[in-house]
Protein backbone atom coordinates (compact mmCIF):
# COMPACT_ATOMS: atom_id res chain seq x y z
CA UNK A 1 0.00 0.00 0.00
CA UNK A 2 1.35 3.58 -0.66
CA UNK A 3 0.49 6.49 1.09
CA UNK A 4 1.45 10.16 0.54
CA UNK A 5 0.29 12.63 3.02
CA UNK A 6 -1.22 15.71 0.72
CA UNK A 7 0.57 19.19 2.17
CA UNK A 8 -1.91 20.66 4.89
CA UNK A 9 -3.31 24.41 3.61
CA UNK A 10 -5.27 25.60 6.84
CA UNK A 11 -5.92 28.94 7.86
CA UNK A 12 -6.19 28.00 11.67
CA UNK A 13 -5.23 25.18 13.96
CA UNK A 14 -8.62 23.19 14.37
CA UNK A 15 -8.81 22.87 10.34
CA UNK A 16 -5.07 21.93 10.12
CA UNK A 17 -5.50 19.24 13.28
CA UNK A 18 -8.57 18.23 11.72
CA UNK A 19 -6.72 17.42 8.25
CA UNK A 20 -4.34 15.33 10.20
CA UNK A 21 -6.07 13.49 11.70
CA UNK A 22 -8.54 12.38 8.41
CA UNK A 23 -4.51 11.83 6.94
CA UNK A 24 -3.54 9.72 10.13
CA UNK A 25 -7.08 7.66 9.86
CA UNK A 26 -5.84 7.06 6.32
CA UNK A 27 -1.99 6.09 6.78
CA UNK A 28 -2.73 3.63 9.72
CA UNK A 29 -5.94 1.85 7.97
CA UNK A 30 -5.33 -2.05 8.49
CA UNK A 31 -2.29 -1.97 10.44
CA UNK A 32 -2.40 -2.88 14.16
CA UNK A 33 1.56 -2.93 14.82
CA UNK A 34 2.27 -0.35 17.33
CA UNK A 35 5.69 0.25 16.40
CA UNK A 36 4.54 0.43 12.67
CA UNK A 37 2.05 2.69 13.43
CA UNK A 38 3.69 5.18 15.78
CA UNK A 39 6.85 5.42 13.62
CA UNK A 40 4.14 6.40 10.62
CA UNK A 41 2.56 8.63 12.94
CA UNK A 42 5.76 10.67 14.36
CA UNK A 43 6.81 11.05 10.81
CA UNK A 44 3.57 12.25 9.54
CA UNK A 45 3.30 14.93 12.30
CA UNK A 46 6.47 15.96 12.21
CA UNK A 47 6.17 16.69 8.14
CA UNK A 48 2.80 18.55 9.16
CA UNK A 49 3.15 20.84 12.21
CA UNK A 50 5.56 23.92 12.18
CA UNK A 51 7.74 24.82 14.26
CA UNK A 52 8.76 21.73 16.65
CA UNK A 53 11.71 20.27 17.00
CA UNK A 54 11.01 17.00 18.46
CA UNK A 55 7.75 14.60 18.45
CA UNK A 56 7.56 11.04 19.04
CA UNK A 57 6.28 8.15 21.83
CA UNK A 58 7.30 7.05 25.23
CA UNK A 59 5.92 3.62 25.80
CA UNK A 60 4.98 2.04 29.29
CA UNK A 61 6.57 -1.14 30.10
CA UNK A 62 5.17 -1.66 33.12
CA UNK A 63 7.76 0.42 35.67
CA UNK A 64 8.71 3.01 33.35
CA UNK A 65 8.34 5.00 30.32
CA UNK A 66 10.70 3.61 27.51
CA UNK A 67 11.18 6.06 23.95
CA UNK A 68 9.59 4.64 21.29
CA UNK A 69 9.51 5.80 17.55
CA UNK A 70 9.93 9.53 17.26
CA UNK A 71 11.37 12.02 14.91
CA UNK A 72 14.33 14.80 15.84
CA UNK A 73 17.24 14.67 18.27
CA UNK A 74 18.13 11.38 20.09
CA UNK A 75 16.24 11.61 23.00
CA UNK A 76 16.20 10.43 26.77
CA UNK A 77 15.47 6.59 26.94
CA UNK A 78 13.91 6.16 30.36
CA UNK A 79 11.68 8.44 32.15
CA UNK A 80 10.22 7.44 35.82
CA UNK A 81 6.80 8.12 36.09
CA UNK A 82 5.77 11.20 37.94
CA UNK A 83 9.22 12.58 36.02
CA UNK A 84 9.16 15.60 33.84
CA UNK A 85 6.43 16.55 31.86
CA UNK A 86 6.27 12.82 30.49
CA UNK A 87 6.20 11.14 33.75
CA UNK A 88 3.57 13.90 35.32
CA UNK A 89 1.16 13.07 32.05
CA UNK A 90 1.43 9.33 32.90
CA UNK A 91 1.29 9.51 36.13
CA UNK A 92 -1.99 11.96 36.27
CA UNK A 93 -3.05 10.35 32.79
CA UNK A 94 -3.57 14.56 32.25
CA UNK A 95 -2.24 16.06 29.18
CA UNK A 96 0.45 18.47 29.93
CA UNK A 97 0.64 21.69 28.17
CA UNK A 98 3.81 23.74 28.92
CA UNK A 99 4.00 27.28 27.83
CA UNK A 100 7.71 27.74 29.07
CA UNK A 101 9.48 24.44 29.87
CA UNK A 102 11.68 26.10 32.11
CA UNK A 103 8.98 26.77 34.65
CA UNK A 104 8.03 23.11 35.13
CA UNK A 105 9.64 21.79 38.01
CA UNK A 106 11.46 18.80 37.76
CA UNK A 107 11.84 19.26 33.34
CA UNK A 108 13.98 16.81 31.90
CA UNK A 109 15.92 18.84 28.81
CA UNK A 110 16.79 16.22 26.57
CA UNK A 111 17.29 19.20 24.30
CA UNK A 112 17.81 22.17 25.31
CA UNK A 113 16.55 23.70 22.70
CA UNK A 114 12.92 22.96 23.54
CA UNK A 115 11.12 25.80 25.35
CA UNK A 116 7.47 24.77 25.12
CA UNK A 117 5.96 21.21 25.31
CA UNK A 118 2.94 19.27 25.19
CA UNK A 119 2.37 15.74 26.55
CA UNK A 120 -0.83 13.17 25.49
CA UNK A 121 -1.43 10.39 27.70
CA UNK A 122 -1.92 7.13 26.17
CA UNK A 123 -4.82 5.34 27.85
CA UNK A 124 -6.97 2.34 26.40
CA UNK A 125 -9.71 0.76 28.56
CA UNK A 126 -8.15 2.28 31.28
CA UNK A 127 -4.67 1.00 30.96
CA UNK A 128 -1.58 3.38 30.47
CA UNK A 129 0.61 2.67 26.99
CA UNK A 130 2.35 5.33 26.99
CA UNK A 131 2.68 9.43 26.23
CA UNK A 132 2.91 10.97 22.90
CA UNK A 133 5.00 13.97 23.46
CA UNK A 134 5.99 17.48 21.11
CA UNK A 135 8.46 20.01 21.73
CA UNK A 136 8.83 23.43 20.10
CA UNK A 137 11.60 25.64 20.43
CA UNK A 138 9.51 28.27 20.40
CA UNK A 139 8.16 29.56 23.99
CA UNK A 140 4.26 29.31 24.03
CA UNK A 141 3.80 27.40 20.55
CA UNK A 142 1.66 25.08 22.27
CA UNK A 143 -2.22 26.28 22.91
CA UNK A 144 -5.49 25.30 23.68
CA UNK A 145 -6.44 24.63 19.86
CA UNK A 146 -3.13 22.26 20.01
CA UNK A 147 -4.31 20.44 23.49
CA UNK A 148 -8.03 19.65 21.98
CA UNK A 149 -6.05 18.51 18.45
CA UNK A 150 -3.29 16.45 19.58
CA UNK A 151 -5.70 14.28 21.72
CA UNK A 152 -7.76 13.81 18.89
CA UNK A 153 -4.90 12.46 16.54
CA UNK A 154 -3.84 10.19 19.76
CA UNK A 155 -7.66 8.71 19.66
CA UNK A 156 -6.71 8.11 16.39
CA UNK A 157 -3.77 6.22 16.91
CA UNK A 158 -4.82 4.68 19.63
CA UNK A 159 -8.05 3.02 17.22
CA UNK A 160 -5.63 2.21 14.87
CA UNK A 161 -4.49 -0.58 17.43
CA UNK A 162 -7.74 -1.98 18.08
CA UNK A 163 -9.19 -2.08 14.77
CA UNK A 164 -9.54 -5.23 12.52
CA UNK A 165 -7.84 -5.85 9.94
CA UNK A 166 -9.51 -5.57 6.56
CA UNK A 167 -8.48 -9.57 5.87
CA UNK A 168 -10.20 -10.42 9.65
CA UNK A 169 -13.28 -8.39 8.53
CA UNK A 170 -13.64 -10.20 5.29
CA UNK A 171 -13.70 -13.48 6.86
Amino acid sequence: MSFEAKPIDASDKPSLYAELAQQARGLLHGERDRIANAANFAALVWHALPAINWCGFYFFDGHELVVGPFQGKPACVRIALGRGVCGTAAATRETQLVMDVDDFPGHIACDAASRSEIVVPLVSDGRLLGVWDVDSPEPGRFDEADRLGMQALCEVFLHSLAQVPDTEAAA
